[in-house]
């Protein structure tokens, strides 16, 4: 009976996470204002498919381009962000010139 309670709740665990994640609501993001340079509107298109565009001025001061290049290759290939070759690369010159410490 005590296995049966605890796989009851970690069910409900479960769904209760999977309800909070399948939330779709479109966020605002009109507030944030990306440094306009070639290759914001590319980075933004693709960046806030995933996550926050507060991400990128937020991890800022702890990058320089050999961590974006790491950071874009690992959304590509761990989370699957639909960044073609030259995209990756048009999104890390953006990047790597406007939001990397020096």
């Amino acid at each position: 009976m005590r296995r049966h309670s605890a796989a009851l709740a970690l069910a409900a665990v479960a769904l209760g996470t999977a309800a909070v994640l399948a939330d779709e609501t479109p966020r605002d993001e009109s507030s944030i204002q990306l440094r306009e340079a070639p290759g914001r509107e590319l980075t933004a298109a693709h960046c806030v498919i995933c996550h926050s565009l507060d991400y990128i001025p937020m991890n800022a001061p702890v990058m320089d381009a050999g961590s974006w290049k790491k950071t874009i290759q690992k959304m590509r290939e761990r989370f699957g962000a639909p960044l073609t070759d030259d995209e990756a690369s048009a999104v890390l010159g953006y990047l790597s010139s406007n939001y990397s410490h020096r």
